[in-house]
């Protein structure tokens, strides 16, 4: 027979095929919702030559003998899965090295400055006046001045001789009054007067001779003394304070029996006043 000729590989092979044709049809069966299943044409297998068997290669497993069409299976058919709508993506972080420019600030409206109140300026005080020294070789008498300045009282005083060159000790004066060795002279200050200052001493016009003292004085008061001066003696430098006075007197007092016609110098005399 055919199939005693068929070597053990094909008939092994067509075993398997034929296990495998019966699975199919199983699995169809139980698809087609309980319609009984066809069965399946059998088909004789293609002879094909006998293989020729290499010892060095393994055996290839048979492949199944292709079966007849089935029925169609009934296809349920199964909803798509629904694919979920993607996430929002967050906004990105703005870059670290990115600043944002800032909003420009307004310029402030400009407002007009006040007028700052004037500071009252305070009255500064009159200085005093320059002090001017009235030299006693130019004062009027009280019957021609003015009362403005020192003046010599004529009913009060002796003779005055005033004048713009003397000598005393041989040294000679730019101006003064000479009076005799016996004498007083009254002077009104009518202002307010701060000293007098003179050079006093006996006049060379008298060759020398002569002792006198010299003293000044405010009313009774005497304010300085010279002490007792001979003809030929250096002149003798005064100075008084009249601060508050109005009036002060100029004594010469003779020493001896020819003072009373000696000649004294009230040389380079002043009141210094305001």
């Amino acid at each position: 027979m055919a199939s005693e000729g068929l070597g053990a590989p094909v008939k092994a092979g067509i075993a398997a095929g034929m296990v495998t044709v019966a699975a199919a049809v199983v699995a169809l069966a139980l698809v087609g919702h309980d319609r009984p299943a066809e069965p399946p044409e059998a088909r004789p297998p293609a002879s094909a030559p006998a293989p020729v068997a290499r010892p060095e290669e393994p055996t290839p497993e048979p492949t199944p003998t292709q079966a007849a069409d089935p029925e169609p299976a009934v296809i349920v058919p199964v909803a798509a899965p629904t694919t979920p709508a993607p996430a929002a993506r967050p906004a990105p972080a703005p870059s670290p090295s990115s600043t944002p420019t800032p909003a420009p600030v307004p310029a402030p409206a400009s407002t007009a400055s006040p007028t700052p109140t004037p500071t009252p300026t305070r009255s500064r005080p009159s200085p005093p006046p320059a002090p001017v020294v009235y030299r006693l070789s130019e004062l009027p008498f009280d019957l021609t001045g003015d009362g403005t300045g020192p003046e010599i009282r004529l009913g009060g005083s002796s003779w005055v001789w005033q004048r713009s060159a003397l000598s005393i000790a041989d040294r000679r004066y730019e101006r003064g009054a000479t009076v005799r060795g016996d004498s007083s002279v009254t002077v009104d200050l009518n202002r307010r007067c701060a000293s007098y200052d003179a050079v006093v001493g006996v006049d060379d016009l008298t060759t020398k001779l002569g002792k006198v003292s010299f003293a000044v004085y405010a009313d009774r008061d005497r304010l300085w003394s010279s002490g007792v001066i001979a003809g030929g003696d250096p002149a003798v430098s005064v100075h008084v304070d009249l601060a508050g006075l109005a009036r002060v007197r100029l004594v010469v007092e003779p020493h001896g029996p020819v003072a009373s016609v000696t000649l004294a110098d009230w040389a380079e005399s002043g009141f210094t006043c305001s």
